[in-house]
Order: structure tokens, then C-alpha cells, then sequence
């Protein structure tokens, strides 16, 4: 279990490093989800690193009981390592994006003090799919950071001088993705990743 909340707590940082936009509220509403089957299946990323992508449940995993409008992503890295996010995919000006959430970072039969001190959060990315692969592309977060330094954007959001967390509703957030969503330089140096289906 010690190793476990290593890895999560690894997770977090790596998503604290300053590559990608973190936001408290998610990117979606309801009204914004639609049934579909668009990453359902295996993904490779750098022939190393497995992506699989399965729809979520209603309680009991039976058929009926099926959420064809949200993912569970298990991401197993080389070593065996496996995390996983809850994944909700919606089309914004023409581009689908997909939002991830760290899903049950906390429902384990033992915490450690840094477990107290990690708090979920919401990170959105364009992702561009073709029938075999998925490009995912992160906002950048000094990207961000200067636009917001530079009085260039105005979207609620909180900044403790080393990261910015944006706490604007669904539909602000929706407002600035469209915004931003042809921009290169929103994109330039955020966090990346090529898949190819397996």
C-alpha cells in the first residue's frame, strides 16, 4: 500500500510541474457529455507506456448499468505502475477536449500524512483523434501565467506564487478554451501525448 501512495502522490507532482492548466471544477456540465465510444480500447504511448481507456458504471458493472458518456483511464507505465483517471470527453469550437480527474486518490485502507495535503483537481487537454491514434495536448501553465501577469486574460483564478488554479465555473472555463483553442502558443510547451492504438 506504501507504494501505492507513492505513486500517487508522484502523479500529483508530476501534474504540479508547471506543464499543464489546473482548474477546480471540471470543464463539463451534464448537459455538455453525449454517449460515445470515441476512446474506447488500448493505447500505446512510446510503445512503453499502456492507455486503456473503458467505459465507467453505475454501480454494478452489468451491462445495463453502462456510463457510455465517461472512462475510466488505467495508465500503465513500463514498470507496472498503474494509475487511473476519470475521463469525460466534450466537443468545444469544433475540437474535442477531454477532462481528467485523479479517480479515488483518497479510498485506500491506509493514508499517510502527505495523502491530507494533496487535493484533486481537474486538468483539461485537446486531444485530436484519427481512427489509430489520439494526439493529447495540455494547456500550457506559463502560458497562463503570463497572460494573467500581463493583465491579458481575465478568468477567475487563485495564485500562491508558484502555481495558478483556476476556480471559474464549467461554462467560464468553456468560454477560455474556445478562446484559446487555435492558439499555438497555448499549447507550445503544455504537456503532450501521441498514441497509437494497440
Amino acid at each position: 500500500m506504501k507504494s501505492k501512495n507513492l505513486l500517487i502522490i508522484g502523479i500529483l507532482v508530476a501534474f504540479l510541474s508547471g506543464c499543464v492548466v489546473y482548474s477546480y471544477y471540471p470543464l463539463y456540465t451534464e448537459e455538455d457529455l453525449f454517449p460515445n465510444d470515441i476512446l474506447t480500447g488500448t493505447w500505446l504511448q512510446d510503445e512503453k507506456t499502456e492507455w486503456k481507456f473503458e467505459h465507467a458504471y453505475f454501480g454494478k458493472k452489468v451491462p445495463e448499468n453502462i456510463d457510455s458518456t465517461s472512462y475510466i483511464l488505467t495508465v500503465t507505465e513500463e514498470n507496472g505502475e498503474k494509475s487511473e483517471f476519470r475521463i469525460h470527453i466534450i466537443l468545444l469550437g469544433g475540437h474535442y477536449f477531454l477532462d481528467f480527474y485523479l479517480e479515488d486518490y483518497l479510498e485506500k485502507d491506509e493514508l499517510i500524512l502527505a495523502d491530507f495535503h494533496a487535493v484533486p483537481i481537474h486538468t483539461f487537454a485537446k486531444v485530436e483523434v484519427s481512427e489509430d491514434q489520439l494526439y493529447i495536448n495540455w494547456f500550457d501553465q506559463e502560458w497562463l501565467e503570463k497572460l494573467i501577469k500581463e493583465n491579458k486574460i481575465r478568468i477567475r483564478h487563485e495564485y500562491n506564487g508558484d502555481y495558478i488554479l483556476l476556480t471559474a465555473k464549467p461554462k467560464e472555463l468553456q468560454k477560455f478554451v474556445v478562446k484559446y483553442v487555435n492558439s499555438k502558443e497555448a499549447f507550445e510547451d503544455g504537456m503532450d501525448a501521441l498514441l497509437k492504438r494497440k
